[in-house]
């Protein structure tokens, strides 16, 4: 079974980490992933940096481009990932646009990943008909799951064609805004919460965006399996750097 599955199987809220790969520093990234795993952090979103991210707010945004600067590319972070299943055992995902996958070669990319022991792709920018049409099979050949974004706006029709296309869980965007851009959560974000519990989806949600703080952690978790937690990580490793991560994640969990 995919280690995502097999996390999701468990009875316990999950708590899921997004940040960027080669920040704050080009060899930060398995030092945070460690770190992570080690302070209780359920799963861990490595973000691929990429030029244009016009989903992500000013701190991933921010993040991305020194990581570049950095020198962080997909063969790169590759390289860093080889050996990364014999010291972490949680779920890893990689978060980022379709255009640099689409440059490495999709099949070559996938095949990559399962190499290195990657879990399952979080592409935004990949619709579900394409994904259907001409990918599917090569992602579900190197057992890879394919995670699906829905947020207020997306009707109820697509939510079930996404929640049918899906094997692991479903990313509930909190809001139709870009990431880190939202102050806790109001009235709309909590009817919306609710209107998908009641939908009865085959797959879990797991929210995204607006996630700071233990409040809204809880919030967020009330009807949902768990929830992601991006941009107030990054802001807290430009921060703190590398050194503090159980601190921020000691304050989620109280």
């Amino acid at each position: 079974m995919n280690r995502i599955n097999q996390k999701l199987n468990s009875e316990e809220k999950l708590l899921s980490i997004y940040f960027t790969a080669g920040y704050p520093a080009i060899d930060d990234t398995i030092r945070i992933i460690q770190n992570l795993e080690k302070n209780g952090v359920d799963m861990i979103e490595i973000g691929l940096p990429f030029s244009d991210p016009l989903a992500d707010g000013p701190t991933i945004q921010e993040s991305s481009t020194t990581a570049l600067k950095n020198g962080m590319t997909t063969e790169k972070l590759f390289e860093q990932l080889k050996e990364i299943r014999k010291t972490v055992s949680i779920p890893l995902i990689i978060m980022g646009y379709f255009n640099p996958v689409l440059q490495y070669g999709v099949e070559a990319f996938c095949k990559k990943c399962q190499e290195i022991g990657i879990d399952g792709l979080i592409l935004p920018d990949l619709p579900l008909d394409e994904y259907q049409t001409v990918y599917e099979t090569i992602f579900k050949k190197y057992g890879l799951i394919n995670v699906f974004l829905i947020t207020p706006q997306t009707s109820e029709e697509r939510i079930r064609q996404i929640d049918a296309a899906s094997e692991g869980f479903i990313y509930m965007v909190s809001s139709a805004s870009v990431t880190g851009s939202k102050e806790g959560f109001g009235d709309t974000q909590k009817n919306y919460f609710d209107r998908i519990a009641n939908m009865n989806l085959k797959n879990p949600q797991i929210v995204g965006f607006g996630i700071k703080d233990a409040e809204t952690f809880q919030a967020a978790t009330k009807n949902a399996k768990g929830a992601i937690i991006g941009s107030a990580f990054i802001k807290h490793l430009t921060a703190n750097g590398t050194e503090h991560i159980s601190e921020f994640i000691q304050d989620l969990k109280n």
